[in-house]
């Protein structure tokens, strides 16, 4: 059985296996598929109100989602700053549009609350001194999602309306906090920014967390929406210490993608390699280094390079494809680099309006950002914390920029006071500039403020005896609670600990249940130690379930898991023996990881069986790749081919 001790320890220091790893589609252009369907949108964004205390981000938010829901094929009403009678005019209009629709969206930022577990949503103009003023101040949610009931397409709700109570301002607060868990109709999804009766952030930077989250896996190919809305879920626990843990309430009767449903995925990462390989082209080449300078084709990267003057590919001619391909790749990642290089080489393209609107709000985004708090999240965020938007840094890169970060997490916590998230950032940059009994004074105090991340710091510290008394029930009660709001990290510690007996009774179920727990809140990593786990039969799984597993643990960003998926079709040790099915998943890892499944089939050692590898070749083959005998042997012969494959990857779909 494969020792628990092989889990990698959640530390200060810890790894960044988040920021590389979003699920997508290989072929981009599957994105333009996704619209032949009827798409119609009602986007609201309300924030400079009259009566209650105005909110700048809802106007940003609103006007970035449109922008990205106009380039994926819906047909959008944009509402901002919205008074009572145009809100419910666009309400009634909007609702006559999704009876007839396939797809329909409401997306609210701004003002909301609930009473006796009804939602309200408050136009600028809301003037609310009793309870009665509610139903004719506000639009009553209840009615927005009458307005879309009717037809048989799909409905969608996004709510980030629950900012604060706004009525704490009047004579007589309600005392509302957040919003009710709401709708039952079928054919609906009906997102919320934050868990029910809580209180939502409105941001520190452009966009608030939930719409920040949103816009980074909105136009995800091969994403569907329960996928993404996972996605979206895990940046807002970890842009907000788990202070804010989006929910979805969902009836829906299939499933949707936003930017098609291409069925072959692989990583934003790798689509800009492979753009950027296939056209030898140095500007997307420096883009995928200054994104990612540590992924896993960074030195396929820097070995192209020097070579660009050779005909090593044939590159494609600039055209059509090209232009879409570069358009998509830009407006999937949010990338800035992508839309000016889009726009620069096609100023009048088919999507030129679209880049330029794309281009207008990410440089407004990086304004913003370069303010305190957003100086903060991008030197001092956590590993396991990394967005698309903060990719994390690892200890000893803080420690290098310590003094900057300091610096600026100080500022970001006197002008945030209520957001726990910058006190834990603060707390981090703190020890790591070698101030190490303030850090760990700073942690208390975010931990006690409720950031789940400063949590599991503080308990990591406390469980190593480093600069604070080893204390492993004080380590492990941090631990619970950290898992209780929701942080993966917590909960694969905590099973760690159960599961090894380390200072507490030995509970396999209970450890078996916490990293299921960390699965289900997106962690690659505790997926693939829970698939390890339940091959082995550990606890009574069964291991026929952890060939999923460990497809799911690949999905969500552990390339290993390919070939672990792949160890075990091989082999038919848990599942039929299914040699096709383990060479796709060998592919996928020559595709996807830092270059060691191209190595161990190329090296003198065959590990695979002659039949798996056959059928390699035989994949090989048939994308144009590789032209050999189909021998079943692994070794150098296959090398060429194999580096066509981790360039081109499989032939695109028609």
């Amino acid at each position: 059985m494969t020792s628990i001790l092989a889990f990698a320890r959640v530390i200060a220091a810890g790894f960044a296996f988040r920021a590389l790893v979003l699920a997508a589609a290989v072929s981009i252009a599957a994105m333009g598929g996704a619209q032949a369907e009827s798409r119609v949108a009602l986007v609201v964004g309300n924030g400079a109100y009259k009566n209650v205390p105005g909110l700048p981000n809802p106007p940003n938010d609103a006007k970035d989602v449109a922008q990205a829901l106009k380039s994926l094929g819906f047909n959008v009403t944009l509402l901002l700053d919205a008074d009572r009678a145009r809100f419910q005019k666009e309400v009634d209009e909007f609702g006559r549009k999704a009876t007839t629709a396939d797809v329909s969206m409401f997306y609210y930022g701004g003002h909301g609350l609930q009473v006796t577990a009804h939602n309200y949503l408050l136009p600028i103009d809301a003037e609310i001194h009793k309870p009665d003023d509610i139903e004719k101040a506000s639009i009553h949610l209840d009615n927005v999602l009458d307005a879309q009931t009717g037809g048989s397409g799909i409905h969608l709700v996004f709510l980030d309306a629950c900012r604060n109570d706004p009525t704490r301002y009047s004579k007589t607060p309600l005392r509302s906090s957040g919003l009710a868990r709401t709708g039952n109709a079928p054919g609906f999804l009906i997102a919320y920014a934050t868990q029910p009766d809580n209180v939502a952030l409105d941001g520190a930077g452009r966009n608030s967390p939930f719409a920040r989250a949103l816009l980074d896996h909105l136009a995800t190919p091969g994403l569907d929406i329960s996928s993404m809305m996972i996605e979206v879920r895990k940046d807002v626990i970890a842009a907000t210490g788990s202070s804010q843990v989006p929910w979805d309430n969902s009836s829906l009767t299939r499933q949707f993608y936003f930017a098609g449903n291409e069925a072959g995925k692989s990583s934003p990462e790798t689509l800009l390699w492979q753009l950027a390989g296939q056209q030898h082209d140095r500007n997307l080449l420096a883009i995928y280094l200054e994104r990612f300078p540590k992924g896993p084709h960074a030195e396929d990267v820097r070995a192209l390079l020097p070579s660009l003057g050779q005909a090593v590919l044939p590159a494609e001619k600039p055209g059509p494809s090209l232009e879409d391909d570069l358009w998509k790749l830009a407006l999937s990642s949010r990338e800035r680099a992508l839309a000016h290089l889009y726009l620069a080489r096609y100023p009048t393209g088919s999507h030129a309006q679209e880049a330029g609107s794309l281009l207008a709000s990410l440089e407004s985004a990086e304004v913003a950002a370069a303010d305190p708090a957003g100086v903060c999240e991008r030197l001092a965020t956590h590993p396991s914390d990394a967005t698309v938007s903060a990719v994390g840094v690892d200890f000893a890169t803080l420690a290098a920029h310590a003094p900057q970060a300091v610096e600026a997490c100080d500022e970001a916590v006197r002008t945030h006071p209520d957001n726990a998230h910058f006190l834990a950032l603060l707390a981090r940059s703190t020890f790591a500039s070698g101030r190490q009994t303030d850090g760990v004074a700073l942690y208390r105090k975010a931990a006690d403020a409720g950031d789940a991340r400063a949590m599991v710091s503080l308990a990591t510290l406390m469980e190593n005896g480093d600069h604070i008394s080893k204390n492993l029930r004080t380590a492990y009660t941090l631990y619970e609670k950290a898992s209780a709001r929701d942080n993966p990290d917590a909960a694969i510690n905590l099973g760690v600990a159960l599961f090894n007996g380390i200072g507490v009774q030995k509970d396999i179920p209970r450890a078996l249940e916490l990293f299921r727990k960390a699965s289900q809140l997106g962690s690659a990593r505790a997926t693939f130690n829970l698939a390890k786990l339940v091959s082995d039969g550990v606890g009574g799984a069964k291991p026929s379930e952890s060939l999923e597993l460990f497809k799911k643990a690949a999905d969500l960003g552990y390339p290993g898991a390919y070939r672990a998926a792949a160890l075990l079709m091989d082999a038919g040790r848990v599942t039929p023996r299914d040699v096709d099915g383990a060479a796709d998943q060998i592919l996928k890892c020559v595709l996807a990881d830092w270059g060691e499944c191209l190595s161990e089939l190329t090296g003198k050692t065959q590990v695979w069986t002659a039949d798996t590898v056959r059928a390699l070749q035989t994949q090989l083959k048939t994308a144009g790749h590789y032209a050999g005998p189909l021998d079943g042997k692994s070794g150098a012969a296959l090398l060429p081919a194999l580096r066509q494959w981790r360039l081109l990857g499989p032939p695109k779909k028609a």
